[in-house]
């Protein structure tokens, strides 16, 4: 089920242009990388955060893929 906050995201994800995804992304795996780096050093109090990011991350892929079709 899709909330709110997540079809707003994709939205906004939709509206960018693909040098501002791949930014996005880099952005993204820069995170998703210090997430997993804290979570090993026990220093990561969400650890949910690292599942949004990983789906975050599968969102603008999949965006990317399509506008290369």
């Amino acid at each position: 089920m899709k909330t709110v906050k997540t079809t707003k995201y994709v939205q906004d994800l939709k509206d960018k242009s693909v040098s501002e995804l791949n930014e996005e992304l880099t952005a993204a795996k820069k995170e998703l990388f210090n997430l997993r780096f804290q979570n090993a050093t026990n220093q990561l109090d969400n650890t949910s955060r690292i599942k949004e990011v990983r789906r975050n991350i599968a969102r603008i892929q999949t965006i990317l893929a399509s506008r290369n079709q």
